[in-house]
């Protein structure tokens, strides 16, 4: 019964093929059968997943060879449920959307390719096949991306992000030869049952202990699909493209970093160090993602680098060993994400139809510079903001987890979720309204919903995704010593506190020290705007490496 996983990427692709047979006969009407398609991959979709829910053996399906399998396992399945849903939505709202871009079909005939590469990068069984789909996806967004031939600045960032890609092909298919080279074959259930036996003895590699490196190397090809700080320039930038492909994208492509960090957790259970700096580069990543969307004039990109903030939330899940917490972040983020890329149309029609800004208590305080007087004490705001939301938030992992404190990775997401919680409620008391307690009521009843169905969903997540004890060895796994911990939540309080104590020390002063204020906001907001010049620096570098180059070519020509 579990043959039948192969036709999940049969399906779309063949949508491809008929597309392309049947253009002359049925015109853009061919663009259905797509739609068609979608929804019989949807259908197989739910029946794969019911087969797995009602206690269905976790597979190995071959063609044959030592490659070309897949896995019918519960974290493909999952996935391929998220691809075969997103894909559907976006493939019905482009039969109106696309229909006066040229090379209309052309576009459906790539989102089938996509989708059917999508399909069996998750489902993958082996390292070859693994990496080929990971190869082929960069492959067919880059076409997407560029679809609009007369666009030059979509081939551009298409390009840009092309090269990217590649840079997340490179550490990726060295890790597969590394450990193809260590155990002897390509199956990635027998890779993880030869590790699993024993983890003790893994071989070394250059002095360094293989399965570190292979984590790495695994973590490496995640930043870069995953658009962690520091190579995260092209995602803001991609938006020249379609719109149904940044939803696709921002949905589901660019949580492939996450995905990819899920498949290889049997290699990271004993990858302590690696867990580390994952957590650390997405919590930076997390951080400057937020920032940047702040300052954003433009609907499309302020949702790119609100993705970029996600990813590094969701890469930060990763590095505290909250795996199946990252699985359904992926997931809550792929459906809201993609619903903003498909409604982001509408909002810049009625912006554009309705223009006039009104001049509320938030438009006030930004463009006139003029600070609102609280409305209600100081005491009993902070009470509200930090005992609520920790309370709740506590309260909340305590009645699924008792033991939920004596694990760091769920201390800090308490404490980050502590803070969203806080900046949600502060947000709320500046907010206007006829009566600020039933508003309050209102988010703090929100708040509880969205904590206890986190909760709730995560820990179902865990006991679907994973074997008893698997998630109990991530967290260890990821444990790092008490100075270590102290200090960075030492670091940590000093940056929100002195965030927070800049804000009020500006908003006291701004009527006394007008310019300095200003000169401050001015060069924060540059270095905002500016991306805190990395795109300048990026743009030097390349600069000099042409100018290298055209002086090798010169001095080679002499010689």
């Amino acid at each position: 019964m579990t043959r039948i996983v192969l036709l999940l990427p049969v399906i779309p692709l063949l949508s491809a093929v008929l597309m392309g047979l049947l253009t002359a006969v049925l015109g853009r009407a061919v663009v259905r059968i797509a739609v068609a398609m979608g929804v019989v991959t949807l259908a197989l979709a739910g029946l794969l997943l019911g087969l797995k829910l009602a206690g269905q053996g976790s597979d190995l399906v071959s063609l044959g060879t030592s490659w070309g399998s897949l896995t019918f396992d519960p974290l493909g399945l999952v996935m391929v449920v998220l691809i075969a849903i997103i894909g559907l939505a976006v493939r019905v709202f482009s039969v109106r959307y696309m229909v006066e871009q040229t090379g209309y079909i052309r576009f459906f005939v790539l989102l089938d390719l996509m989708v059917a590469t999508l399909l069996v990068l998750v489902m993958a069984g082996d390292l070859i096949t693994l990496v080929v789909a990971w190869h082929l996806v960069g492959v067919f967004l880059y076409f997407l991306l560029g679809h609009d031939m007369r666009s030059p600045s979509a081939h551009r960032y298409g390009g840009w992000t092309f090269m990217t890609y590649r840079l997340a092909d490179a550490p990726l298919l060295v890790a597969a030869v590394l450990l193809f080279g260590a155990y002897d074959t390509w199956s990635l259930p027998e890779i993880y049952r030869q590790v699993e036996a024993e983890p003790g003895g893994a071989p070394t590699i250059w002095g360094l202990p293989l399965l570190e490196l292979v984590g790495g190397l695994v973590a490496l090809a995640a930043f870069a699909r995953s658009a962690q700080f520091l190579l995260h320039t092209w995602l803001p930038f991609t938006m020249e493209g379609p719109t149904p492909v940044s939803a696709l994208m921002h949905a589901g492509i660019v949580n492939a970093g996450g995905f990819l960090i899920n498949r290889f957790a049997p290699i990271f259970v004993h990858t302590e160090t690696v867990l580390n700096w994952v957590f650390l580069v997405g919590l930076v990543t997390a951080v400057t993602g937020s920032l940047l969307m702040l300052v954003q004039n433009d609907v499309k990109k302020q949702l790119g680098y609100s993705t970029m903030g996600q990813m590094g939330f969701m890469t930060m899940e990763c590095g505290l060993g909250a795996f199946t917490l990252a699985i359904f972040h992926m997931i809550a983020h792929g459906f809201f994400k993609g619903t903003m890329f498909l409604n982001s149309g509408a909002v810049i029609g009625e912006a554009r139809n309705h223009d006039g800004v009104p001049k509320d208590a938030m438009y006030t305080f930004v463009i006139e510079k003029q600070p609102q007087p609280p409305r209600y004490t100081w005491p009993v705001m902070a009470t509200t903001i930090v005992i609520l939301p920790l309370a709740v938030l506590a309260l909340a992992h305590w009645a699924v987890s008792p033991g939920v404190f004596a694990k760091q990775g769920a201390v800090i997401l308490l404490f980050f979720g502590w803070v969203t919680g806080a900046q949600l409620m502060f947000n709320a008391h500046r907010t206007h309204a006829r009566n600020t307690w039933r508003l309050l009521g209102i988010v703090a009843a929100s708040f509880v919903l969205v904590v206890v169905g986190y909760t709730l969903i995560s820990h179902a997540f865990a006991l679907f995704l994973y074997p008893a004890g698997f998630v109990e060895r991530m967290y260890e796994a990821a444990h790092i010593d008490l100075t270590s911990m102290a200090v960075l939540s030492a670091l940590l309080g000093l940056v929100v506190s002195a965030g927070w104590f800049s804000a009020h020390r500006a908003s006291r002063h701004l009527a006394t020290d007008r310019n300095a204020v200003s000169r401050w906001r001015g060069s924060l907001f540059a270095a905002l705007t500016r991306e805190f010049y990395l795109v300048d620096l990026y743009d030097r570098l390349g600069r000099g490496l042409l100018l290298l180059s055209a002086r090798l070519n010169a001095l080679l020509g002499r010689g």
